[in-house]
């Protein structure tokens, strides 16, 4: 223990208990936000970071590392086919989206799931570093358990378990024959004549050759995810080494493999890797074990708690966990009302970790406080070198940056030879040929760098630019311009007039939660419902489905009402939740701006609230506000 390395300022605040004693706490700790936040912007916002499809040297890292070349690629629907509902992506959304489906009544054979990747798993496919893991409770995480019968091993399952469980879930249900891999949606173009969507499909068979090919399609449903586009830092591309990013992980050259991350070809290797987020958090304690030197740059230290990870005890999991009908349901919902401070309460929290003993933004700093001195607090007790300690402890709110939860992460500052680079909130700036310029000018070299800068922010596109298509719906509107200029409205985030049979699962306009999977699997659920129920009317015909402006207007005043909600977020350390403080200037701009802004954000009542709109409205029937028509 190092209780004593690392002094944690504190000040007086009031306890949770505000009739109870008082706690310790720093008086100006709002004023040691602000000045935190201050150093760390830059006026570049989210133009600082490489776009890896407009730079040669990065273009690799959208390239698939997974799949043998010369896998071909399986085609279900031929060059101007027809198929029911194409499913943009794979991962957790394009399943969910195809099982809610089925459940629904509709057949395996009605669909077709297109993906860039070589196989089944979004971010699980093609993120593999050592050290992958859910920082969520896997039991509230992974999909469909109850469907599947499937025990996770650990609360905190690993990637491979997650790409095993969904491989596990396409095959349940026959989709492994209804995907093609390799293969990226250049556009869809609503043909009002035919009534269809026109897919333009671009086939990338690995080391084959390129083919594009065109589909019609009744529905479209865009799933590509949130975070899919990768962000290496500008001015990079000086560093002569080797470089790697971690969603792109090169066993070749570090040794091991995903099953067994046994990295001794780093024995020798002087390593450095940029960025402490959540990715970062889980590969280092893995690097420190093989690096002959690491070097950790941080621009913003993680907010790192305890996770108590440990094996699943099937005894408990049979008569504690997955106990009775629609239990991963209940367990969510216990999850959200726990993080979004819902009232009232339920008795008892199930999950019971660090996502769920967090404090609601609505009692904003005060009691906030509270735990971020204690994770402060944990830094300062946990590593021995009280000026690394004091660097790794966070300054923010909260809610500003992911959470992270990590046993291993903060001990391996006490390995020797563990470095941690603080760039106090600027970054790395310059790179030379064999290594970094920290900006106080000391250059460190080394033979590799690794690249954990994190994604592309979710509010930038909407989820068709995010899989790098084009949509053009009635009149050859863009769904893309619409988001651009703020004029994109929607009926509950999964649908826009102009756009017929086209659906997404949020998130502006939507309802979000921490768990995002539990929010594709309600969205699903969701939009399953509406087709299946648009369908019953057309007596076996092809719907054609939409919301109407009047709905629209009225969900979109809905959401303005609500958008006062996230104004906390308004001082918090640049990242992708606040794209990288760019949202912070829409306080400034005209309120007709603002008023854009707001109409455009998330559900500010918390998901639970926003579900609860969505099964009203369901429970209704009428499907109220969408046009449904069938087509000629």
């Amino acid at each position: 223990m190092a209780a004593a390395a690392a002094e944690v300022e504190t000040t007086t605040i009031p306890s949770q208990d505000l009739n109870g004693p008082v706690t310790n706490d720093l008086p100006n700790t709002t004023a040691r936000y602000e000045a935190e936040r201050a150093k760390h912007l830059k006026d570049q916002g989210a133009n600082q970071y490489i776009d890896p499809s407009q730079n040669a040297k990065f273009r690799k890292y959208l390239e698939d590392p997974w799949i043998e070349a010369g896998t071909p690629v399986h085609r279900p629907v031929p060059h101007n086919g027809h198929c029911k509902i194409a499913i943009i992506g794979a991962g957790f959304g394009g399943i969910l989206f195809a099982v809610k489906l089925i459940q629904e009544g509709y057949r395996a054979a009605d669909l077709l799931l297109i993906d860039p990747a070589g196989g089944f798993g979004g971010m699980w496919y093609w993120n593999r570093y050592p050290g992958l893991m859910c920082d969520f409770e896997s039991y509230i995480y992974m999909p469909l358990l109850e469907e599947m019968g499937y025990m996770p091993r650990q609360k905190y399952a690993s990637g491979e378990e997650l790409r095993g469980c969904i491989e596990q879930v396409a095959g349940k249900y026959g989709l492994h024959d209804r995907a093609t891999f390799q293969s990226s949606t250049q556009s869809a173009r609503w043909d009002e004549a035919k009534q269809v969507w026109r897919l333009a499909i671009l086939e990338k068979p690995k080391g084959g050759t390129e083919s594009h090919i065109e589909v019609d399609c009744d529905f479209v449903l865009l799933a590509s995810g949130l975070l899919n586009n990768v962000k290496p830092p500008q001015g990079i591309e000086t560093f002569e080494g080797h470089m790697l990013h971690t969603a792109r992980w090169d066993y070749e050259y570090t040794g091991g493999s995903q099953q067994d991350p046994q990295m001794t070809r780093l024995a020798d290797q002087r390593v450095a890797i940029i960025g402490t987020g959540a990715t970062a958090i889980q590969a280092v304690p893995q690097l420190a074990k093989f690096a002959k030197e690491l070097f950790v740059v941080q621009r913003t230290p993680s907010m790192v708690d305890e996770r108590g990870q440990r094996e699943t005890d099937p005894k408990l999991w049979k008569e504690k966990i997955a106990n009775k009908n629609g239990w991963q349901r209940e367990r969510n919902e216990n999850f959200c009302a726990f993080v979004s401070n819902h009232e009232p309460k339920p008795a008892e929290d199930l999950v019971n970790d660090g996502w769920t003993k967090s404090q609601h933004v609505s009692e904003l700093h005060a009691m906030d406080i509270l735990r971020t001195n204690r994770v402060r607090r944990r830094a300062a007790e946990t590593v021995n070198d009280p000026v690394t300690a004091k660097n790794l402890m966070a300054w923010y709110p909260t809610w500003c940056k992911r959470p992270c939860f990590h046993d291993d992460y903060l001990p391996t500052f006490n390995r020797p030879n563990v470095h941690l680079i603080d760039t106090d909130g600027q970054g790395i700036t310059t790179l030379t040929r064999h290594g970094l310029v920290a900006p106080n000018g000391t250059e460190t070299q080394v033979d590799l760098i690794i690249i954990a800068t994190g994604f592309v922010s979710p509010q930038l596109g909407t989820a068709a630019g995010k899989a790098g298509m084009s949509v053009s719906g009635r009149n050859g509107q863009l769904l893309e311009t619409l988001n651009d200029t703020g004029d994109l409205t929607t009926l509950h985030g999964v649908a826009s007039r102009g756009f017929p049979n086209l659906f997404w699962p949020g998130p502006l306009q939507g309802g979000a939660t921490a768990n995002q999977s539990f929010v594709l699997e309600r969205l699903s659920g969701h939009v399953a419902y509406v087709m299946a129920r648009a369908a019953a009317r057309t007596d076996g015909g092809r719907p054609v489905i939409e919301p109407g402006v009047e709905a629209q207007e009225e969900w979109a005043g809905l959401i303005m009402s609500k958008a006062a909600s996230f104004a906390a977020m308004r001082g918090c350390t640049p990242g992708y939740y606040n794209l990288e403080g760019e949202n912070d200037k829409i306080a400034a701009m005209p309120p007709e701006v603002q008023m854009k802004a707001a109409r455009n954000a998330i559900w500010g009542d918390g998901f639970l609230s926003y579900l609860k709109v969505l099964e009203d409205w369901r429970a209704e029937g009428s499907l109220e506000g969408l046009h449904v028509s069938s087509a000629s």
